[in-house]
């Protein structure tokens, strides 16, 4: 057994001391050299030393590897040994220890160390702790009859000599036992299934537990049946099927030899004649099967009750139908027909003739006798017709703007399609017909046109009437705008509106106020006017028409504003032929016609602002100055006034797009 030392001396003293080592050795020795203990158990190890001519200070244990320079750790002042470890011996001659609850964590080679007057030794090779637990092995899976060996194991052979305890669900065994740590269960039974675990005697600690499971085929089967003694259709009735196994059977139902259900419960709710027989309960895993029987037998009142119907096909409006109620019972049933709640007729057979869409709907019959009494399902007449009851729905007042929606309302088997029209004009399909922002031209008759393959129906047609505001507000000027003082000329305020406008107001221009209102006007004075049209939808204004009022002494004047060169020109020519003309025929004549109040007739008839658009010129006006015109329109009115004078008809002066006529 060879030394480790651990001195504080220089190289020189080393090697001396090596020299006395060697003549006064130290023998060192360890028992047992290797420990397997058991997980909580208390191990004990001992080193056993011979020397020579040294003083023993102290003899201690520790884990560590000596490292030069360094203490050696005292394994009974380490914190976590120091409670459960116990230093045994005379420390002359044998040093032991006593480790008590041993842990994995406490797996580690362990040496004996010693302090003399001289030097420092910890002794090789140590003794090795290492730390086990117990786990028992077992088949995973075993069958009743079969021989079984638990196995209780540990990860090394224990140090000790142990003998093991057995435990099934914790309570100790006696079995017999080949080996020490082996149990043996012999044509192992269904009772032997549990929970087995093993421990070593004289220690506290217990294997974890393993399942043993004990494959076993079904018994024969027990079949109960609730309620017991008289069935009567109608009940219910359940049927329990009781058979013990490992691992739990299978259950199936038969009735004769089909199989009906499954489960350990068989019910049937409301139980009928055809439920009777011979039920047959199977219980199989797979070491085997057991089978059980037993008979139903069921009284019943009327039952299968059904309904016909004769044609079986499409029923169109004015068909004869035909229902008939087929009914089992044990005593003939007497029949009762209901449609929905209401009964409506008796016996086996009901005959609608001629039906019509009010018949369609559900139908059921009832059958009733001694044992009770039961309906039909209800079964569904399905009557077709054409459209009927077409209409068209519309509602409130129409505004113009807005979206209006048409709804066709029709009742018809099957749902028909629609049609749309304005007047003789489709326009549209679908139940619904919808116009955004409707105008005046949506205006008229609509209706809808329902059809299906069986017929077609128009609805009445509805009118829309669609209000909107005024519009194209203009005013209509009896007679010219040009007045002799003392005169009136009529204005009259025309407009397009739905209702018709029945406010006017009258308002001459760059004035906030009104001067008049209706729809006609007498203006007396100057001016440009214009009318506003109301009505409760909106207003609008007209353009502004020119009134001129003359104060004469002894000739006439008319005044006539260019509103463009070119076109001005062309319209004096016209003017200038007219009065040509008529000044040729009747000189007299056109001066008393030019001196006339009404301005519907005369020389001047031609100028009337009604025959011409605002575009060419701005009716009759006043004589306000005006934006010269352009240099070549200059030299026109010149040339036309040189010719007027030619004539020897007028005196025509243009000033600023200005022509003034003066009758000489």
């Amino acid at each position: 057994m060879s030394v480790r030392m651990a001195p504080r001396l220089p190289l020189v003293i080393l090697l001396m001391i090596h020299r006395v080592y060697g003549q006064y050795d130290l023998r060192l020795s360890y028992s047992p050299s290797q420990v397997c203990a058991l997980k909580d158990s208390t191990v004990e190890i001992t080193c056993f030393f011979t020397y020579h001519e040294y003083y023993i200070m102290k003899v201690f244990w520790t884990k560590a590897a000596v490292i030069k320079g360094e203490e050696i750790p005292d394994l009974s002042e380490d914190p976590g040994y120091c409670q459960r470890l116990w230093y045994l011996g005379d420390t002359q001659q044998y040093c032991t220890i006593r480790l008590s609850h041993v842990t994995l964590k406490d797996e580690d080679i362990y040496y004996c160390s010693f302090i003399t007057d001289r030097y420092k030794w910890t002794g090789d090779p140590g003794v090795s702790l290492t730390v086990t637990d117990l786990q028992v092995e077992s088949p995973e899976r075993v069958t009743e009859g079969d021989s079984v060996s638990l196995t209780c194991k540990s990860s090394c052979a224990l140090t000790d000599r142990a003998t093991f305890i057995w435990y099934r669900n914790s309570q100790p065994l006696t079995e017999r036992r080949d080996r020490n740590n082996e149990l043996l269960l012999q044509s192992v039974r269904r009772e032997d299934s549990g929970r087995y675990s093993c421990a070593v005697d004289g220690h506290t600690r217990i294997s974890p537990a393993v399942q043993l499971n004990v494959m076993y085929p079904p018994v024969k089967p027990v079949i109960s049946i609730s309620p017991s003694g008289i069935i009567v259709e109608g009940d219910s009735v359940t049927l329990n099927c009781i058979s013990d196994s490992n691992p739990p059977a299978e259950i199936s139902w038969f009735k004769g030899g089909t199989i009906v259900g499954s489960g350990r419960i068989y019910s049937i709710s409301k139980i009928s004649s055809d439920d009777s027989g011979e039920y047959m309960c199977m219980s199989i895993n797979e070491h085997g099967e057991k089978y059980s029987a037993v008979i139903l037998n069921v009284f019943y009142p009327p039952k299968s009750i059904s309904v016909s119907i004769s044609p079986s096909g499409i029923i169109v409006e004015g068909d004869s139908v035909t229902l008939n109620c087929i009914s089992d019972s044990n005593l003939p049933a007497e029949i009762s027909w209901f449609k929905g709640r209401t009964i409506v007729g008796s016996g086996r057979i009901y005959t609608i003739s001629k039906i019509s869409s009010d018949d369609s709907g559900e139908y059921k019959c009832k059958s009733i006798n001694t044992y009770g009494g039961e309906y039909s399902d209800a079964v569904t007449l399905n009557v077709m017709y054409p459209p009927n009851n077409v209409l068209v729905s519309v509602s409130g007042e129409i505004v113009e703007g807005d979206s209006m929606t048409l709804k066709c309302i029709s009742d018809s088997n099957p749902p028909a399609e629609i049609s749309w029209f304005k007047g003789r004009t489709i326009v549209g399909s679908g139940r619904i017909y919808n116009i955004s922002k409707i105008s005046s031209d949506d205006s008229g008759e609509y209706k809808c046109k329902s059809i299906n393959k069986h017929g077609e129906k128009y609805s009445d047609p509805v009118t829309l009437n669609v209000m909107y505001p005024p519009r194209s507000v203009s005013v209509l000027m009896s007679g010219s705008g040009e007045i002799v003082e003392g005169d009136s000329v009529t204005l009259k305020c025309i407009s397009d509106s739905n209702p018709p406008a029945l406010n006017f107001s009258w308002f001459k221009e760059n004035e906030t106020s009104a001067v008049g209102s209706g729809q006609s006007f007498s203006a007396l004075q100057s001016g440009r006017f214009y009318c506003q049209a109301h009505n409760q939808h909106g207003s609008q204004r007209s353009d502004a028409v020119t009134v001129t009022v003359h104060h004469v002494a002894g000739r006439n004047v008319i005044v006539i504003t260019a509103a463009s060169g070119g076109l001005f020109i062309i319209i004096i020519f016209i003017t200038i032929l007219v009065i040509i003309q008529r000044k040729m025929m009747n000189r007299r004549s056109a001066i008393h016609e030019y001196e006339n109040d009404d301005p519907s007739a005369g020389s001047y008839a031609a100028l009337d602002p009604r025959t011409r658009s605002s575009d060419q010129y701005n009716t009759l006006t006043a004589v306000h100055p005006r934006p010269a015109v352009h240099q070549s329109g200059s030299s026109e009115y010149e040339n036309v006034s040189v010719s007027m004078r030619s004539l020897g008809l007028f005196n025509i002066s243009n000033k600023e797009n200005v022509l003034v006529l003066i009758n000489r």
